[in-house]
């Protein structure tokens, strides 16, 4: 099967995007972190499901709604994954004895910390570049003293995060990870209404695919219309680059899609390529600024196709 399941792309596609604000790379510090606890544990208990659907129940006309394809990001979107991944990067730096200035322990990263540091960077890889620049390169049982050179410093994160992808991939496997409320339904009903579905992700394509094929199954995964990982595009989110591609191999403009994302991070990625976005935000996110999106929601247990067209024609209209 073709990583990549596309009509053919449209040379309408604009390949220009908006400038995106990154989140400024502040050192994180576990003890800060932890005096934040209580505040932030505080936040998430008073969630209240945010639903922006206007006129949720008023079903557009085919020929009035510019829905043509919906866009998924896999972790925190398909599956709630978060803390899937921080068992296999601890499992990884426990594995490769990682430790960093002189600690006594391999390095853990908690709950809540993990949290705040996938909220400001995408994609494994630069997770730990930026850890190890902040907080100092580690010794390990791959490189006895800390690397010195950026080579070496580019072989000590391949070897983590490919021992990481397995660690991840066998977490997935064993059966005990379901979709998250609604995403199957919502699939099934843009397919059976004709409208494009595809998956973009951040993560590594070999850890998506195991994941869509678990979670979505293999008839699902081989329908998509467009598929795309971390490892299809130079730039990862917050940059636009995921979905301006998939636009293209869609062969459809930005307005006439709507993306599903978990985050800030995504929802930047999705604007910044002139997308609408409906966000469903998870623990880990839940206190996040979602202005720019259209629909908020706790899940999409209670989401119909017919309530993101409305959105996204009311979205068109707005502009």
């Amino acid at each position: 099967m073709a990583w990549t399941m596309a009509l053919s792309p449209s040379s309408s596609s604009s390949s220009s995007y908006t400038a995106l604000v990154f989140p400024s790379l502040r050192p994180l510090s576990h003890s800060k972190l932890r005096s934040r606890s209580f505040a932030k544990k505080k936040t998430l208990n008073s969630w209240r499901p945010l639903s922006v659907s206007a006129s949720a129940s008023a079903s557009p006309s085919p020929c009035c709604s510019g829905l043509r394809a919906l866009i998924f990001d896999c972790d925190g979107v398909i599956l709630e994954s978060e803390h899937l991944h921080r068992q296999a990067y601890n499992d990884a730096f426990a594995h490769f004895n990682v430790r960093c200035s002189n600690s006594p322990e391999p390095l853990n990263w908690g709950s809540e910390f993990y949290d705040e540091l996938q909220n400001r960077i995408g994609g494994g890889k630069p997770k730990m570049r930026w850890y190890f620049k902040e907080h100092g390169w580690p010794s390990s049982t791959i490189f006895k003293t800390p690397p010195e050179d950026d080579e070496n410093r580019a072989k000590l994160i391949d070897t983590l995060q490919d021992w990481k992808t397995e660690r991840y991939k066998e977490i997935i496997k064993s059966g005990t990870v379901e979709p998250r409320p609604g995403v199957l339904r919502l699939m099934d009903e843009a397919k059976a209404a004709g409208t494009l579905l595809a998956v973009c992700s951040a993560a590594t394509k070999s850890s998506v695919v195991l994941c869509l094929e678990n979670l979505i199954g293999l008839e699902r995964f081989q329908g998509l219309d467009c598929f795309l990982a971390g490892d299809d595009v130079k730039l990862k989110k917050p940059d636009p680059s995921i979905y301006l591609t998939a636009a293209e191999r869609l062969g459809l403009s930005g307005k006439e899609c709507i993306v599903v994302e978990d985050s800030v991070i995504g929802l930047q990625a999705a604007t910044g390529a002139g997308m609408s976005c409906v966000v469903t935000y998870t623990p880990s996110t839940g206190d996040q600024d979602f202005k720019d999106a259209i629909a908020v929601y706790p899940d999409l247990s209670n989401v119909r196709l017919k309530d993101l067209e409305q959105l996204l024609l009311n979205a068109v209209t707005a502009k």
